[in-house]
Parts: structure tokens; sequence; C-alpha cells
């Protein structure tokens, strides 16, 4: 009889290890997701650089092999079924954007299990940035875009306002702080996907002025179990219904020090 894997490990992800992968591939399983050919070779390599350049950039936490498949690769999959839901199978070749990567998640991910997705990922710090070129050049999943800089900023240049079908974001802000750095980001009609932990009912009813006014409107709060965790998680889609207002985003930090 199998057993499961032990998501308690503590080993970092070996190399060219079939039980490195068996959390991720059980997992995909639960969620209805198919990974194209390929994708878990690259999901291992993606463990073992994000593993090695930890040591000198301080990326993450979580280097254990068991966390780095749940905690992180299941952690950012785990939006796709509620997009498949939300717009169709199979998903379009969607322009989506992932502020404030950090390490890539959920952006590569997500582009691991859709190739035809055209990432753009932000973030603004320059190491990290350093890793994600070094990162994607050794998984070959190009074309993906990397912009050095902060929502706030870019959300007010026309390359970038109003530009994406989707906007997702794993940030810890609060709702309505995230709300300011992300729908001036999203086209009108597109979508803006928040990775949110067990507050994210309170968190949402304190946000729901701030969506109004940015020209939002949540349409799903959606609860998701990421197999083999146990904390909660929440998915909140907000569809772009209107305009954001020529002086959104703020300037300054005043979307996280004077939230809307």
């Amino acid at each position: 009889m199998q057993t499961s894997p032990d998501p308690s490990s503590s080993q970092p992800i070996p190399p060219d290890s079939e039980e490195a992968l068996s959390l991720l591939a059980a997992g995909c399983q639960q969620l209805g997701i198919e990974l194209p050919p390929g994708a878990l070779a690259a999901f291992a390599r993606y463990g073992r650089e994000l593993v090695e350049w930890n040591t000198r950039l301080n990326l993450t936490s979580i280097v254990a092999s068991a966390e780095i498949q749940t905690k992180h690769f299941l952690d950012s999959l785990v939006s796709l079924p509620v997009l498949v839901e939300e717009l169709g199978q199979p998903l379009p070749a969607l322009r989506l954007l992932d502020v404030g990567t950090g390490a890539g998640f959920p952006g590569i991910p997500l582009k691991l299990a859709l190739p035809a997705l055209q990432l753009t990922l932000m973030e603004g710090t320059q190491k990290k940035i350093v890793f994600l070129e070094h990162l994607l050049a050794q998984l070959g999943i190009g074309p993906v875009t990397l912009v050095h800089g902060r929502a706030e900023e870019l959300g007010r240049l026309p390359a970038h306002r109003e530009r994406y079908d989707v906007v997702v974001a794993r940030a810890v802000a609060p709702l309505n702080t995230l709300a300011e750095y992300l729908l001036p980001l999203v086209r009108r009609g597109g979508l803006a996907v928040l990775y949110k932990g067990p507050s994210a009912p309170e968190e949402f009813m304190a946000a729901r002025h701030a969506l109004k006014v940015l020209g939002g409107e949540a349409i799903r709060l959606a609860p998701v179990t990421v197999p083999f965790l146990e904390e909660r998680r929440f998915l909140l889609l907000v569809k772009k219904v209107a305009a954001t207002p020529a002086q959104y985003p703020r300037s300054q930090g005043l979307a996280r020090k004077r939230p809307l």
C-alpha cells in the first residue's frame, strides 16, 4: 500500500528526485490541475535554485522540501481552479501581472502550469530581480517580462495602467491597501485576484469602500484548500467595472499610511 508523502520533511529538495515532487504531483491531482509535459522537472529546478540562492539573498524562510511544494508551489496554483470556474476552460492566453512577486510567487508556478500565459513580474527589490532573471534563464519559460518598480509608481504609467487581464498578489498588506495597488493596473472587465489568509472576511468588510472608489466590484470571496496544509486560505476576486480615478494610486506610501 502506498503512503502519502510526509509534509513535515525538513530536508531541502534534492536534485533529480521523484520523491521531491510527490507532494506537488499529488496536490495538483487533488486540485484537478494537469501540468504540461516538463513542468514537474521545471518545478524541481525552481526548488533547487531557490534553496541555493537563498543562502546569499535571503529570499524566503521556507527552504524545506515539503514546505516549498505546499506553501509556495501549491499555494500559488490554488487559484487556477477558481479562475477556470470564473473564466471558463480552457483559460485564454491571459495578460497576467504578479505584483510584489518576490521569488516568483505566484506568477512563475502559474506560468509553468499555463505556458500560454503572458506573464509580467513586478518586484521592487533589485536583488530579487537578479534572482528572477537567472531563474527564468534556467527554466527556459520565456517570454516573461520583469519590471523593477512598485505598484504605486507603475500604476500611474500608461504602459501599465489598466493594461492587464488579471493582476495577482500574495502580499501581506491589508485588502484596502492592496486594492489601491492592484486595481489601477487591471483593465476594465479584468480581475484582481488577492491571496489572503484567515483574516480575509474581516479585511473584505473593511475594504468594500476602497473597492468601489477604485472601480472594483467584489464578485467572489472563496475559501480554498491547499493540499497538505491546514491553514485557512481565501481568494478574493474583484472585477474591474469602472475606470480607476486619475488620483489613484497615491504616491509616497499613502495607500499604506492612510488606506481608503
